[in-house]
């Protein structure tokens, strides 16, 4: 119902796969950098959302080579479109 009304997916980690937990986590600590807790988020501003995602995005995570979760993404729409 909520992925159907917001006209998006939902993803729920799995309980026995440790590492979706993980990384949920991660990122939920990670917006908490720019969004404290308590904050209402229907009075955020669609543009400071878009602020914060460039940030994460352009990122660099160890996990990923040091690269950045949009060079990963463009990297496989190459791989994908050639």
């Amino acid at each position: 119902m909520i992925a159907k009304e917001l006209g998006c997916c939902v993803y729920f980690a799995k309980p026995y796969r440790s590492n979706d937990k993980a990384l949920v986590e991660n990122h939920n600590r990670l917006i908490r950098n720019f969004v404290p807790k308590g904050s209402d988020f229907t009075l955020i501003s669609k543009n400071y959302w878009s602020e914060i995602e460039n940030i994460l995005n352009n990122r660099p995570r160890e996990i990923l080579g040091f690269k950045t979760p949009n060079e990963m993404v463009a990297q496989e729409l190459q791989k994908c479109c050639t």
